[in-house]
């Protein structure tokens, strides 16, 4: 069975930064575009930042942008989210995702991860 196992999360201050760490198991996914996602308690799971299969391209959420930034090692079959600058409006669960093409939907992505809490404290 495949997973997508997020890592990473925790209990942070406004200012501060996390790294998230997402690492599939059961297969790589050095074809796939990687994507995360997040979702604030009683809102929608909103889109955060993708990059492609090859990582030379990346796009990010204007809400988070020159703040997180997206990376993927396939060496190691795992990719990234840098977030520094936190406010406590990133407080949310955070899930990556697997989409055999580079997009943005959330619904072309096939595989999800358990997610992550991210909490930001003011």
């Amino acid at each position: 069975q495949v997973q997508l196992v997020e890592s990473g999360g925790g209990l942070v201050q406004a200012g501060d930064s996390l790294r998230l760490s997402c690492a599939p198991s059961g297969r790589t996914f050095g074809r796939y575009a990687m994507g995360w996602f997040r979702q604030a308690p009683g809102k929608a799971r909103q889109f955060v930042a993708v990059i492609g299969w090859s990582g030379g391209t990346t796009y990010d959420a204007d809400s988070v942008k020159g703040r997180f930034t997206i990376s993927r090692d396939d060496g190691k079959n795992t990719v990234y989210l840098q977030m520094n600058s936190l406010k406590p409006e990133d407080t949310a669960v955070y899930y990556c995702a697997a989409a055999s093409f580079f997009t943005t939907r959330e619904d072309e992505y096939s595989y999800w991860g358990q997610g992550t809490q991210v909490t930001v404290s003011s």
